[in-house]
């Protein structure tokens, strides 16, 4: 009988010091990965046009460009791979830039090597998971006044004029589609951010500007409830087409 393997993930290290680098990849080493290095933004588009990435490990400063403007590009191109950054920057406004730009997880230097591992088998763990009740083909999710387009990661209002949203927007509006009716703590709406998360304010202040775009239509103001001390829910019916 032949068997068919599923192709290894493949993870592309974007990290100018070749010491930090050869550690990242070491420890990726130690699990079935497709792992390749990168230097510059320029190495990454290289790899990036050889073939998709299903994770980006991306260092901020990179000699021929920066990390966060390289990400917001990837996005805008349409990567749809994981894409986790690192650097030595520590402030609540670069985190939550790096994540509004694109980013699935933000790591700060210093970090142990196995950190970065764990964080790597979660999102790779998540973005393997078959999507719940939702249609593989569906182009929209409809809810209360409101349309998502999931192609174009964007909100439509009724009249078909566009919201645009940021790529943190989006993702936790994906998140609560295919959990209509169900609260969903900090940890569930960001589960590669481990147990950090409860601590970490920033998913508050994404939650706050995409409720400001969802109450700009009648009735969109309870698309998301909060539920006090245990997180947030979308109530009604959710539907695809």
């Amino acid at each position: 009988m032949i068997q068919h393997h599923r192709p290894l993930d493949r993870i592309i290290v974007a990290e100018d010091d070749a010491d930090i680098r050869e550690l990242i990849i070491g420890q990726l080493d130690q699990e079935p990965y497709d792992v390749r290095a990168a230097g510059t933004v320029a190495n990454v588009r290289d790899l990036m046009r050889s073939g998709p990435a299903d994770l980006l490990v991306l260092d901020l400063n990179l000699p021929d460009g920066d990390g966060m403007t390289l990400c917001r590009e990837l996005r805008a191109d349409g990567h749809e791979g994981a894409i986790i950054m690192v650097t030595a920057r520590d402030s609540a406004i670069d985190r939550v830039l790096g994540l509004e730009l694109g980013a699935d997880d933000y790591l700060t230097k210093p970090f142990e090597p196995r950190e970065l591992l764990a964080r790597v088998r979660n999102l790779l763990r998540r973005s393997r998971k078959v999507e719940g009740g939702r249609p593989r083909n569906a182009r929209f999710a409809r809810f209360g006044p409101w349309r998502l387009d999931l192609h174009q990661r964007r909100l439509v209002r009724p009249d078909e004029r566009l919201v645009m949203l940021s790529a943190a927007e989006y993702r936790l509006l994906d998140r609560f589609i295919d959990a209509p009716n169900r609260v969903m703590s900090r940890e569930e709406l960001l589960p590669e951010r481990g147990a950090t998360v409860a601590f970490d304010r920033s998913i508050d202040l994404q939650i706050s500007r995409l409720r400001q775009k969802l109450a700009t239509e009648p009735d969109g103001d309870g698309v998301i409830i909060t539920v006090r001390s245990e997180g947030y829910v979308m109530p009604g019916p959710v539907s695809f087409e």
